[in-house]
């Protein structure tokens, strides 16, 4: 095993460790990721259970679960957002904001998602496929 990457929240106070990603990484444009960003899109990277685990910190950790049972996890202090992991997931598999990396990670988002939901003031601009909703659904180039 290679050197696991490392992440923080802006204030330092959460740490984290993932030792390698799944393959599906993407930005999603969903209204929710974009008002838990602030931004006009998220970009995370899936983690298995046993890829993944907090260094420091994990006191600072609050949840928010949402109406659709998602949970999206952020720091108490600065308000980074850390994580995320859609309803109904047991295998304890997170996705992780990728701006939280403290270093380049060596992976690259290979879809939008959540495009039908898309801010007016912004237009994927790359050559990643788009789809309408998630992955399952159409895809609109």
């Amino acid at each position: 095993m290679s050197e696991a990457y490392k992440g923080s929240c802006l204030c330092g106070s959460i740490r984290f460790e993932a030792d390698q990603f799944r393959p599906l990484n993407g930005h999603c444009h969903c209204r929710m990721c974009r008002k838990f960003h602030g931004a006009a899109h998220s970009t995370y990277a899936e983690v298995a259970a046993e890829d993944f685990r907090w260094t420091a910190g994990e006191e600072w950790l609050k949840d928010y679960v949402a109406d659709n049972g998602t949970t999206r996890q952020f720091c108490a202090s600065c308000g980074s957002s850390l994580t995320f992991r859609a309803a109904g997931v047991t295998d304890g598999s997170v996705e992780i904001a990728l701006g939280c990396f403290d270093d380049d990670v060596p992976i690259r988002p290979d879809a939008h998602i959540f495009v039908d939901f898309a801010a007016n003031w912004v237009t994927p601009a790359d050559e990643l496929p788009q789809y309408a909703e998630g992955r399952d659904s159409k895809q609109l180039k």
